[in-house]
């Protein structure tokens, strides 16, 4: 595990950037594949325009790159929101990275991928076959949850169980649908969906590597959770299954959060 402070937003979406496109390219540049997870969200915005722009100058073969987003609204337990709904991540991903490769590089549509309301068990199979996630980013919500995997009270689940859990469409909890209303939605709670199909804890956390970064200072209260727990899983703070993995890095601003 490693924790890096760093200035501000500026400095981590620029830190994080790096990160992502040294470990792409040290597989693309050799002609081999890259299976990328990404997050959505605001925290995101910088650091993918300047992914973006890195990609670009380097002129790097973008049809070797994979992606796989954490997660998906859905209107019910079974439809994704479409994708010109104000929240959909098809939309977010589209607007904040894909659209700003050069189409030279030749990413490909069909490598985008989301977890999809319909069939949920399909993905994680489909990560699988393609060789597993190399990298994996991650953002993490004011009450702990990583993608929307959401916290469930210790006792409720084991801990090696909730660590398993697969993709899946789940309800949203008020935390986060109040979290998204006040980051994402400009304050209307209506245009935040109350389901989402998400990617679950076990191929997270089987991803070679996985970065998290934090900017909100709201995000101390789940931290300094986790970091009280001296590294100990609890299904209350999901983000808490992190510090055991094997090739975690966190990154968050010193100007936000005291840790």
């Amino acid at each position: 595990m490693r924790i890096e402070s760093v200035k501000d937003y500026t400095a981590m979406s620029s830190v994080g950037a790096s990160i992502i496109f040294d470990a792409v390219m040290a597989k693309i540049s050799k002609g081999e594949r890259f299976n990328l997870g990404l997050a959505t969200g605001n925290t995101m915005i910088q650091l993918y325009a300047e992914l973006a722009a890195k990609f670009n100058i380097a002129k790097a073969d973008l049809s070797l790159l994979s992606t796989w987003n954490l997660d998906e609204y859905a209107s019910d337990d079974h439809t994704a929101v479409p994708h010109d709904h104000p929240l959909s991540y098809w939309k977010y991903m589209h607007e904040m990275l894909f659209s700003k490769f050069d189409p030279a590089l030749g990413f490909k549509e069909e490598n985008a991928h989301f977890p999809a309301p319909e069939s949920p068990e399909a993905y994680d199979p489909a990560i699988a076959s393609a060789g597993g996630l190399d990298l994996q980013l991650l953002g993490i919500g004011f009450n702990g949850h990583i993608a929307f995997n959401e916290p469930i009270p210790d006792g409720e689940i084991p801990v090696e169980e909730y660590g398993s859990l697969p993709t899946r469409v789940l309800p949203l909890s008020k935390e986060t649908i109040d979290q998204n209303t006040k980051v994402t939605a400009g304050g209307d709670s209506s245009l935040v969906p109350r389901y989402a199909a998400t990617m679950g804890m076990a191929p997270i956390l089987a991803a070679r590597q996985c970065l998290l970064l934090a900017c909100f200072e709201e995000q101390q209260v789940p931290l300094r959770a986790i970091f009280a727990r001296n590294g100990e899983p609890t299904s209350f703070l999901p983000a808490s299954y992190l510090w055991r993995h094997s090739d975690y890095r966190l990154i968050y601003t010193a100007d936000k959060i005291v840790l």
